[in-house]
């Protein structure tokens, strides 16, 4: 049976994600969004920097968007940060992040560690972009998925 990204989180587990999202953005100014993808070609953090902009992320206002991009099939996974918090975080700040998922990846715990990642981002976010009165929340926290193209018929 094919992987498919829509199908590899319960709704509970996108829940559980979306309501991580949430919370983290209760306290920050920042912008953390999950994409999921069947799969891709090429290389993962290229892929990921790709998504980023075609969801938007590089919009914000304060450039403080974070995506976490895993892509099922192939089992690759890249976290990018916009250039405001870029600018912020020690330069081995997500390799942390990117740690702590591959730590619950590698026993198949996703949803959990992409929860513990957010939750990371969140902390970093609020701590240099703390929420201010007239923030809002500037793109979806639902996490978007793409899957493969089917061929048209014929």
């Amino acid at each position: 049976m094919e992987i498919k990204a829509s199908a590899f989180f319960t709704k509970e587990q996108q829940d559980h994600i979306r309501d991580a999202i949430i919370e983290a953005e209760k306290e920050t100014s920042g912008e953390i969004r999950v994409h999921i993808e069947t799969s891709f070609k090429g290389n993962v953090l290229d892929r990921a920097s790709w998504i980023f902009r075609r969801i938007g992320m590089h919009t914000t206002d304060k450039r403080n968007g974070v995506l976490f991009y895993l892509a099922v099939k192939n089992k690759k996974f890249a976290i990018i940060g916009d250039i405001g918090i870029n600018s912020k975080v020690p330069s081995n700040f997500w390799d942390n992040i990117k740690d702590s998922l591959q730590s619950h990846f590698q026993k198949g715990k996703f949803a959990e560690g992409l929860v513990e990642g957010i939750v990371m981002a969140g902390d970093k976010l609020k701590e240099h972009f703390p929420h201010k009165k007239g923030d809002v929340n500037e793109l979806p926290d639902e996490i978007s998925f793409d899957e493969p193209e089917k061929p048209a018929e014929l």
